[in-house]
């Protein structure tokens, strides 16, 4: 069985950080950024599990939900990658996204 681990710890990481950062953070691009990521991560994931369907773009559900966001997206892509390097990279894009989002 793979470990994803390194994964489901960077995603709850990036998520406590953003449930802890102040509104103004949050206002300024942080929020936007933790948006961006768990589209991604929710795109990657639904392409896994049937590429032969569409996937769904996941909502903006405010600024608030989006430690919650990234953390059902990254899980949800956790269950369904089948090999290290997919790991890898998207522990990558999670750290990235952090960086980006300044928390």
């Amino acid at each position: 069985m793979l470990d994803t681990t390194p994964l489901t710890r960077a995603v709850e990481h990036f998520a406590d950080r953003l449930r802890a950062a102040p509104q103004s953070r949050l206002q300024r691009g942080a929020a936007a950024e933790a948006l961006g990521l768990a589209r991604d991560l929710s795109l990657r994931a639904q392409r896994l599990e049937d590429p032969t369907r569409d996937p769904l773009e996941m909502p903006d559900a405010g600024m608030f939900a989006a430690a919650d966001q990234v953390t059902v997206a990254g899980n949800d892509l956790a269950e369904v990658l089948t090999a290290e390097d997919e790991v890898v990279e998207a522990v990558s894009l999670v750290e990235e996204a952090q960086k980006r989002a300044g928390i």
